[in-house]
């Protein structure tokens, strides 16, 4: 200490750091500049401007895998808590500004046709939280450090939160009347194998339904498969086949008259639903996300 004043102790830069950690938990150069989103050249420099700094080798070769030394190993422990502990703190401050961003991430289906129509009713009740919606595509994994919640589909929420289900993932057959009336009437549960069909990822789900119906050896492999379920509906609507919807996304289009729905009695996915994800750590974002659930759940019920 110098006149009141604390002297920081130098160090190397903070670049040649993250690079650094990045290549020793990977035990690869490669993947660290992926993760980066550098060149692997880049963090070959960084890594060698650390070594200079240092005055000592931090990685050796084995084989094909890029191995930290002893002392290396050491400093990759050390930055890697170091990091982690950066992350929170910039997390937590993030998340006690007044006036944070409530981040949702929703898969494109849910928001599209059901949470955005209804959002206006919560910036009503809620001015004082502002949205922030994004995609959470298929199968991706939910990182709470970049979301406060998200709405996911499946048989259970997924790992890393704390899942409420708020709608039934109750999935029937539809069509549009033009459809029905150009090529149906589909009453009998043989007419679905010549009937043109409409698919939502794979084909399996026709052949779920077709199955519970009491339709033997069926093999629905004719029709277009599409990878999101807004492009299916769209194509449903446009009586381009007929489509299985989850029930809870087309009532509108039902009450509506735009689609009709098959078979009413028979359903798949009745054991998938859509789920509310909250994280286990809510701190600072608590209140926030509370006024979310509690409003989309009343959503829901009505």
């Amino acid at each position: 200490m110098t006149g009141g004043k604390v002297t920081m102790p130098k160090l190397p830069p903070l670049n040649a750091l993250r690079c650094f950690e990045a290549a020793a938990r990977h035990r690869s150069f490669s993947r660290a500049a992926n993760e980066l989103h550098v060149t692997q050249s880049a963090v070959s420099h960084q890594v060698r401007q650390l070594e200079d700094w240092f005055g000592i080798m931090l990685f050796e070769r084995q084989g094909r895998q890029t191995m930290p030394t002893p002392k290396g190993e050491m400093l990759a422990s050390g930055l890697a808590e170091a990091f982690t502990l950066i992350a929170e703190s910039c997390r937590q401050v993030k998340a006690s500004q007044i006036g944070a961003t409530l981040t949702i991430a929703v898969l494109p289906s849910i928001a599209t046709i059901w949470l955005i129509p209804k959002l206006s009713a919560f910036f009503r009740e809620h001015p004082e939280i502002p949205v922030k919606v994004i995609y959470l595509l298929a199968g991706q994994p939910l990182n709470f450090n970049d979301i406060d919640i998200a709405i996911t589909w499946g048989r259970d929420g997924g790992s890393g939160g704390r899942a409420s289900r708020f709608l039934s993932g109750d999935t029937v057959a539809v069509a549009n009347p033009t459809l029905i009336a150009r090529e149906g009437p589909f009453e009998r549960s043989h007419t679905l194998l010549h009937a043109p069909l409409l698919h939502d990822t794979d084909r399996q789900g026709w052949h779920r339904f077709m199955k519970k119906l009491g339709i033997r050896h069926a093999n629905p492999e004719g029709g277009p498969v599409f990878e999101d379920f807004n492009l299916l509906r769209a194509a449903a609507l446009a009586g381009q086949g007929l489509a299985l919807c989850p029930r809870a996304l087309i009532k509108d289009d039902v009450a509506a008259g735009r689609l009709v729905v098959l078979f009413e009695n028979t359903a798949v996915n009745e054991d998938w639903s859509y789920w509310l994800v909250e994280p286990e750590n809510k701190e600072g974002r608590a209140e926030a996300i509370a006024a979310f659930r509690s409003w989309l759940m009343k959503e829901a019920a009505a």
